[in-house]
């Protein structure tokens, strides 16, 4: 936080970021591009969640994923296996960065201004809060997701491309998955389920999610994060630090 000039140029580059990402937006749907169902105002929610799990990423996932190939390459992930504390734990929370902070204020703002104050009807202050379990779905497989990819520094120590793999993966997340052709639109919900991360929460924000695609969210949510749990124990038995 003693950096303040650097903040307000994060906060600048937050606010070019989703500048660039509603320009697009607006400019597909003036060129009458079919969105199967979704408005310019509905698919601003969207974008804000999208902006809102960025802003997560760079608060508090990626440091730490960032941290762990440090760790294993240096040795000294011997001294967090010593801890009188989950490993998996201490390596995914122990580290946050103000830097997406920005975006979770400006993802936060836009999912209120195009929910309460551009749809008409407005959202119900009820949807607000069945949004609560969706968003928690997303979060939970975007950290899964994340930390099954960080893993493999096990045995690939430089893998160093992790976060921006991740930050790609969300890219694919920015619209409505209902805007892609019809195989992208099965890849991004049944191979990577990036429609479970914003789309699916904006649905039930706007009130039309179905029970069946929340149930199915929750279900690959906790099957994602059982495995991030399963592989990182696994690849543990593999670890040798820097003086074995």
């Amino acid at each position: 936080m003693e950096y303040r000039a650097n903040f307000v140029l994060a906060t600048i580059s937050s606010l070019a970021s989703m500048g660039g990402a509603l320009f697009a937006l607006w400019a597909l749907l003036r060129t009458e591009y079919a969105m199967n169902g979704w408005s310019f105002n509905q698919a601003l929610i969207v974008v804000g969640i999208y902006t809102m799990l960025d802003g997560l990423q760079q608060t508090l996932l990626a440091p730490n994923r960032q941290q762990i190939s440090e760790f294993v390459r240096n040795g000294t992930l011997d001294f967090v296996l010593l801890k009188p504390i989950d490993s998996q734990f201490w390596l995914s929370a122990r580290k946050v960065s103000v830097w997406g902070v920005p975006n979770l204020f400006l993802g936060l703002g836009l999912i209120v201004y195009a929910a309460s104050f551009r749809l008409e009807p407005a959202v119900d202050a009820a949807n607000y809060v069945r949004l609560l379990v969706p968003l928690a779905v997303s979060i939970t497989i975007y950290y899964a997701l994340g930390y099954l990819l960080s893993t493999l520094t096990i045995w690939f120590t430089k893998l160093a491309n992790v976060t921006h793999a991740m930050h790609a993966l969300l890219e694919a997340g920015r619209y409505p998955v209902a805007a892609y052709p019809g195989a992208y639109r099965a890849f991004f919900t049944f191979v990577l389920p990036v429609a479970f991360m914003t789309t699916v929460p904006a649905d039930v924000l706007l009130g039309r999610g179905e029970f069946t695609w929340v149930l199915g969210g929750l279900v690959i949510a906790a099957a994602l994060l059982v495995a991030a749990r399963l592989f990182w124990r696994y690849a543990l038995r593999f670890y040798t630090s820097a003086s074995s």
